[in-house]
């Protein structure tokens, strides 16, 4: 039996699934109704922003128009019910950027855009934005199409713009990190406290746990498997942009803590093992070789370079960890088997770090509990976009405001062939 258009705000999910089915979007009968319990009054506030947006993602473009353009029928047909619910007409149609609460919404070159009523049109496909002095668009009232190009553009939710710029700018950011990080290696090589006056300090692990000659190899080995781990889902990622800038941003930024950490505090070796004695060099020029040497091998013992005084905090324990954590966060839920390898590499990573007597029990703490923290930070601010309602937020991270301004949202985790297909792989798949 053929379902009333009115009163669908008392429509269950049963009967929002039947709808869908004489309208003919049955293939999203699951997606709607069984996954996201969609009910009546959830159906007639929904919008198209909701449908090309994280946790729904619609990506066929003819479905999504046809979808919206029912779904306005219905809350024309069910005005009276909306306003009963407090939802303007106009509020399911349009889509809006966010403000904060001055009513002033923020574009990613930092003008401010001020919203009245006024300026919303009535059919929700475009949006009249009113310019401050600081805005980058023209003098006066303009129209931003939902799909135009400029700086003046309006960000639907859900899509996402690579910026290849900026991830360009973010490797180049990392890059440099690295660079400084093997000059204050260099510089606290200098600095190493001589073994014979400050002996290794008391440790509970360390002193617990005989020391393995392989353990650090093995770290290291752990950290290259999630290292390969991660390239895969990068390459396979349809927003592989974003992942890389990303990490380019995080690694950077704890890299760089880590400089200050290091050259501000020397401690002495963690075990008699090390031959790690002062070490002067004669001139610039060998510290810019040693730096060099550092920098080209990763700071790896696989790769030969051998490192002292650079404890509090452990950069393996950093590295092994960011990539742990952005092989769980960019891979579905149900990737239990994933999941568990990559955490059970980073666990027995930082053991072996331990085990090897190459860092102290404190140095690993704080290099996890860091690069968690901060990783998580990162992460609930971006998928929230509070930072948006802070200025405070913009002015103490400002790396991270120009990074994320136009992310929207949580970043869904779609995969893809990123090449080509082959002429004879066309000619057989089509």
């Amino acid at each position: 039996m053929a379902l009333s258009e009115d009163g669908v705000s008392a429509w269950s999910c049963k009967q929002v699934a039947q709808w869908l089915q004489e309208d003919g979007f049955g293939s999203y009968v699951e997606l709607l109704c069984i996954q996201h319990r969609l009910d009546g009054i959830s159906l007639l506030a929904l919008t198209e922003a909701d449908l090309r947006g994280p946790p729904l993602g619609l990506t066929v473009l003819g479905d999504i128009k046809r979808l919206t353009l029912a779904l306005r029928r219905l809350q024309r047909q069910n005005q009276a019910q909306l306003e009963e619910l407090g939802i303007q007409l106009t509020d399911t149609l349009s889509v809006r950027l966010p403000l904060d609460a001055t009513g002033v919404g923020w574009s990613c070159d930092g003008a401010e855009r001020r919203h009245n009523s006024r300026d919303h049109l009535s059919n929700g496909t475009e949006l009249r934005l009113r310019n401050g002095n600081r805005s980058g668009c023209s003098l006066g009232t303009v129209m931003c199409q939902t799909h135009s190009n400029g700086r003046c553009r309006q960000h639907l939710a859900g899509r996402l713009d690579p910026e290849v710029w900026k991830t360009v700018i973010s490797s180049i950011y990392v890059v440099l990190v690295f660079g400084f990080t093997s000059i204050v290696m260099v510089i606290v090589h200098e600095r190493v406290p001589d073994m014979r006056t400050y002996p290794p300090l008391p440790d509970i692990f360390l002193d617990s746990v005989p020391r393995i000659p392989w353990a650090f190899a093995m770290a290291e080995a752990c950290g290259l498997i999630l290292c390969y781990m991660f390239l895969l889902i990068l390459l396979l990622h349809k927003h592989r942009s974003i992942l890389f800038r990303r990490l380019c941003s995080l690694m950077g930024t704890v890299f760089l803590l880590r400089c200050c950490t290091m050259f501000v505090t020397s401690l002495s070796v963690p075990g008699q093992h090390l031959k790690c004695a002062s070490k002067t060099y004669g001139d610039s020029w060998g510290k810019i070789q040693r730096a060099l040497a550092i920098w080209s091998g990763f700071g790896m013992t696989l790769t030969g370079v051998q490192t002292c005084g650079d404890y509090m905090f452990s950069g393996h324990t950093v590295v092994i960890t960011m990539l742990n954590f952005f092989v769980t966060e960019y891979t579905p839920q149900t990737w239990n088997l994933i999941h568990t390898i990559s955490w059970v590499l980073n666990l027995f990573g930082i053991f072996f770090i331990l085990a090897a007597h190459e860092h102290y029990s404190i140095d690993v703490f704080i290099a996890f509990y860091i690069t968690t923290r901060l990783f998580l930070y990162y992460h609930t601010l971006a998928n929230t976009r509070a930072y948006q309602q802070s200025r405070r937020a913009r002015i103490w991270f400002p790396m991270f405001s120009f990074f994320e301004c136009n992310v929207n949202g949580p970043v869904p985790n779609q995969y893809h062939w990123p090449f080509n297909k082959p002429a004879f792989m066309k000619t057989l798949i089509g």
